[in-house]
């Protein structure tokens, strides 16, 4: 996970990925928990999951185990591509995705802004 724990990871646009309930079902092999996360994202995203469909080791991760907004990320692309721990690395930050992404979750700029005043 190229220097990152799972516990502290953080993805390329932000997000806390230890927070994520994909996450913590997947590292805690909890059916229980995958249910409660279907049930959560149908809600908050409209999205049609199973239970089956919660997996994920997290946007760093190098097994291919990633929910399915994951794999297909443009901005998780775009870090990969780039060889960057996360976009706080970049020297192109901010770019147009990431701040348009900013605006449907600014939290995930923070910590960006936050690993970046560190270096």
């Amino acid at each position: 996970m190229r220097g990152e724990t799972m516990e502290k990871m953080i993805a390329y646009c932000g997000l806390a990925c230890y927070q994520c309930p994909a996450l913590i079902a997947t590292t805690m092999d909890d059916d229980q928990k995958r249910e409660e996360t279907t049930r959560l994202w149908a809600k908050q995203f409209n999205l049609d999951l199973k239970p089956s469909d919660i997996n994920c080791h997290g946007c760093l991760s190098e097994d291919g185990v990633l929910f399915s907004h994951c794999k297909v990320c443009e901005i998780r692309a775009c870090g990969k591509g780039k060889g960057v721990l996360n976009c706080a690395d970049c020297s192109e930050y901010a770019c147009t995705k990431l701040e348009n992404f900013f605006h449907l979750a600014p939290h995930a700029q923070k910590h960006l802004e936050k690993i970046r005043s560190r270096r």
